[in-house]
């Protein structure tokens, strides 16, 4: 019974437990001694609220019992990336910089979890500042895939895609700044949603104006994503691209039913990336044939797309170096060597670079416009290959099918990063299984406030290939 209820998902536990059919005590008593067996083996948290998720199950299981008005996530834990501050807990960001850093107080994201009734049982492993694809940081050490222990969860929110893989909690907030959402669900086999741009608030950003990074949620279900994602929409006057959100669309009256009859998709097979391995591509061969089968129009996209993956990595590592410059003299010797090589390639980048990068964007975002007035959706592999090794070198080349195909971002990731450049909804579910045991994943891609019409689509494709009751052996 306790693996089920490891596995259950948040939707189906939030009305058990609103008809008094699972207690919220013995559901974060579950999870914790889930956590506690698994850590020392998976690394995927940096600290566990076990006392303080114990007081919120309690009081959780008194408002149930006291006929409080209970919101949707009542009694359903949750954990949070460690770049997103909780009240009280370290806020490390996976660095020795900030080892000792106590946020005063919640994050919108927690905040708003908080008042849909969840439980935040603990802060999840990042990459030192979410810097790289992968999960692990001098401070905290490497963070493993639950389906492999030798591979990576992908990153920078390894720690939360191996956690709910592995059953530690339903729900997970991610962020993701290059595909660092996106990433780590395909790497894990999950769900991940990287939102529309100011959809969810992000106002940590450093440049809110120009950011590129967003918050979302991590899950096991398409169902369970759609449930968090409805908690933590709509403004904050922290994050002005939040302000100018119109409103979410409403799901497109054609996606009503359960087939996908009159919605034409855009298959993109590669982007920046010259490689995709084999089992990859039959498991996206596959999940085409899949959604075809819903009824709907598959075509290639035959545009020659500039993917801007040179324009982008100026921007990413020009930031990098502006942020992380500063610190060298005081920090540099306890800081990643990756995070390093990126603030130095970053700081090599002129005043000009960056503006035509910048350019760029623009001409990116005016690129994938123009496919949407000829698609409903986009969909590609969220990764050209399956999980690197967990001690991988950020700066090395990533092999394909035995071809060194550049760095993570020209290769293993290629298909993430435009989408955090152009604000469009981007997610990724599981498409399937590699011969090696390891899950690959599907991106499917929509119009800007489309958010429901991508979850949408991505729940009639898991209703036909469905995910959810795999469950990875951890040894």
């Amino acid at each position: 019974m306790t693996d089920d209820l490891l596995f259950l998902s948040a939707a189906d536990a939030a009305a058990l437990i609103r008809r008094r059919k699972l207690s919220p005590v013995e559901y974060v008593e579950a999870i914790l001694a889930a956590i506690e067996r698994l850590q020392p083996k998976l690394n995927a948290f940096v600290t566990v609220m076990a006392d303080a998720a114990r007081a919120a199950a309690r009081q959780a299981e008194a408002d149930v019992a006291g006929g409080v008005p209970l919101g949707p996530l009542h009694g359903v834990p949750v954990s949070i990336k460690d770049l997103i501050d909780v009240a009280g807990v370290r806020t490390t960001h996976g660095s020795h910089i900030f080892a000792d850093n106590v946020a005063a107080q919640d994050g919108v994201t927690p905040a708003r979890l908080r008042t849909a009734g969840a439980i935040i049982i603990g802060k999840t492993t990042t990459p030192e500042f979410g810097h790289k694809g992968l999960t692990d940081s001098p401070l905290q050490g490497i963070t493993r895939n639950p389906w492999a222990l030798d591979r990576t969860t992908g990153g920078s929110s390894g720690g939360a895609a191996g956690a709910i893989a592995a059953g530690l909690a339903p729900l997970a907030i991610g962020t993701d700044g290059a595909g660092s959402i996106r990433g780590p669900a395909a790497t894990c086999g999950i769900v991940g949603l990287k939102p529309t741009l100011g959809a969810i608030p992000m106002e940590t950003a450093s440049d809110v104006f120009a950011n590129n990074a967003y918050a979302g949620p991590m899950t096991r279900t398409v169902a369970d994503a759609a449930l968090m994602f409805s908690t933590l929409v709509g403004p904050d006057d922290r994050d002005p691209w939040s302000l100018a959100q119109t409103g979410l669309r409403p799901i497109s009256p054609i996606l009503a039913g359960q087939r996908l009859t009159g919605i034409r998709i855009g298959y993109i097979a590669k982007m920046a990336n010259p490689q995709v391995d084999d089992a990859v591509q039959a498991n996206t061969d596959a999940a085409l044939k899949a959604l075809a089968a819903l009824g709907a129009e598959i075509e290639p996209v035959s545009e020659t797309i500039d993917w801007i993956e040179y324009e982008g990595r100026v921007l990413y590592q020009s930031a990098i170096a502006a942020k992380m410059l500063p610190r060298f003299p005081q920090w540099r010797d306890k800081m990643d060597p990756s995070l390093v090589a990126f603030a130095e390639w970053g700081q090599a980048f002129s005043m000009t670079d960056v503006r035509n990068a910048e350019y760029a964007r623009s001409t990116l975002f005016q690129a994938i416009q123009r496919l949407f007035r000829r698609y409903d959706f986009l969909v590609s592999p969220t990764t050209a290959r399956t999980a690197l090794d967990a001690t991988f070198d950020a700066t090395q080349p990533v092999i394909i099918n035995n071809q060194p195909c550049g760095l993570t971002r020209q290769s293993w990731t290629a298909y993430q990063y435009p989408f955090n450049l152009t604000g469009h909804p981007a997610i990724s579910v599981p498409s399937g299984w590699a011969p090696d045991g390891l899950p690959t994943g599907l991106q499917i891609v929509g119009r800007w406030w489309a958010d429901m019409d991508v979850l949408r689509v991505a729940a009639l494709f898991e209703q036909a290939c469905p995910w959810a009751d795999r469950r990875p052996v951890i040894g």
